[in-house]
């Protein structure tokens, strides 16, 4: 995944360009970078690796030394960006939220057009960044290149391109992320997070429809590319990846959550779930959840496990697998007079191979607890995201729905009328899926969020929603 912040001033925007782009750390674990443009100086660029350390301590030598009026900056979960390209469209700066499916045709489409090279990347892949630019190239205009990237990239590509006079702001052309732009006394930002502007002294100026395309300036925001009428945002926005004070298509992300506890707590009245003594979300996602349920259901909400984040305050930085479980494990810390002899209902954002929430529920009965029953705020992810890279695991058989999928059916791969079962909350196939989890991973009981709850909770159409991840629909 990843994040941006960009900036269009009158002044020098790097303090502006650092704490926005900063306030997308949670979206990236591995690379961040910045670009500014002064009229007298010039494109100036840093990248870092943030692997080991967060974005803030990385870069605060080198804003004392960066200077302009406008800058983009980034936070990648994959490649180094953002990049500067020299081309016939001039000299620009580029920076891309997304993922391309097809990058190997798009690459050699581009070589057969006389494209001479590009350059790899440790691993041996192409730079996502850097073929959307060279795609971008094709085109007489920015505007038409944009648009023409969009229009042969399968997945998404949300970007902005920075030239020496102001910044091209482009949603992806289904809008699976959003693009916010902020506006201020001689100054623009655009970002991905809306609350990431507002202690910058920035106020919402309007969130860009799907494949529209804006011309950012200090003074100005123009459309030269129209939104399209679908759209299929990503609905884990809301449950999981989406900062609490944020807000997409009008719909807080906080309070979202908050009606997702709501109705998960209303759907267990009908199942007459009795004796809980308290409440309590897995930190940080699953706080809000775990307070709208407490507060429709009447059980107390509590904290049973606090979270020390000094050191890692996200338990997936390490790109090593173990090594995040092992942090996820470390740093929650118990409260036993909270724990000891209680009954207690959990909530988390999802659950993805259920290693982390195995050790979770293991760690509280360690603690003393006499019950742990488990809500997961979303339902049953079935399938890995195509479009954003947002499930976080590498294959769809590392999901623990499917490793229990093909344990109950004998069979590696199941075919899609087999899946539409297990996907089926009302069905026999679902109830033995859920029942072979919750053993497995040792909880009193088990219930995920229902589909149609959920989208209901989010209180956003259905057919603007990407679901793929949970009905594989695209």
């Amino acid at each position: 995944m990843g994040g941006f912040f960009g900036v269009a001033s009158k002044h020098d925007c790097v303090f502006d360009l650092f704490y926005g782009t900063d306030y997308h750390s949670h979206l990236g674990t591995r690379r961040a970078g910045l670009v500014v443009h002064d009229h007298k100086k010039g494109f100036d660029r840093a990248i870092h690796n943030i692997e080991s350390s967060n974005f803030r301590p990385k870069f605060d030598k080198d804003i004392l030394k960066m200077k302009g009026q406008l800058g983009i900056g980034c936070i990648s979960d994959y490649e180094p960006q953002p990049l500067i390209v020299r081309s016939h469209l001039g000299t620009y700066a580029i920076t891309t939220v997304g993922k391309i499916n097809n990058s190997e045709e798009l690459m050699w489409k581009l070589f057969s057009g006389a494209h001479s090279h590009f350059l790899e990347m440790s691993g041996g892949d192409i730079n996502p960044t850097e073929l959307t630019a060279a795609l971008i190239n094709q085109r007489d205009t920015f505007a038409e290149g944009i648009r023409y990237a969009q229009e042969l990239i399968r997945g998404s590509m949300t970007m902005m391109v920075m030239t020496d006079e102001g910044i091209y702001a482009a949603r992806d052309r289904l809008g699976r992320t959003p693009v916010e732009i902020g506006v201020k006394e001689d100054a623009h930002c655009i970002c991905f997070e809306s609350f990431s502007f507002l202690n910058l002294g920035y106020q919402h100026k309007k969130e860009l429809g799907p494949g529209e395309i804006c011309y950012v300036t200090p003074e100005s925001v123009e459309t030269v590319a129209k939104p399209h009428s679908r759209m299929r945002i990503c609905t884990f926005l809301w449950i999981y990846y989406g900062f609490p004070a944020s807000t997409y298509e009008e719909m807080s992300v906080e309070y979202a959550r908050y009606m997702c506890g709501k109705h998960l707590a209303m759907r267990d009245r009908t199942r007459g779930l009795e004796g809980l003594d308290i409440v309590a979300g897995v930190p940080d996602s699953g706080v809000a959840h775990a307070i709208g349920y407490a507060n429709e259901s009447g059980v107390p909400y509590a904290r049973p496990f606090v979270k020390y984040t000094p050191t890692w305050p996200r338990s997936f930085m390490p790109t090593i697998q173990s090594r995040r479980d092992l942090i996820a494990k470390m740093k929650l810390v118990p409260i036993r007079e909270l724990i000891e002899g209680r009954s207690m209902l959990l909530i988390d954002d999802s659950i993805v191979r259920g290693t982390q929430l195995r050790e979770t529920t293991e760690y509280l009965y360690r603690s003393g607890a006499r019950e742990v029953h488990v809500r997961p705020a979303c339902p049953p992810l079935v399938f890995g995201c195509k479009y954003l890279n947002f499930s976080r695991s590498r294959s769809e058989g590392e999901l623990i729905t499917r490793r229990v999928i093909e344990k109950l059916e004998g069979t590696v791969d199941p075919v899609p009328s087999v899946l539409n079962r297990y996907m089926d909350p009302d069905t026999e196939e679902y109830a033995a899926m859920l029942d072979e989890i919750r053993k497995e991973l040792n909880f009193s009981s088990l219930h995920y969020h229902r589909l149609d709850d959920m989208i209901e909770a989010i209180g956003i159409s259905p057919c603007k929603l990407c679901t793929y991840c949970w009905n594989g629909r695209e």
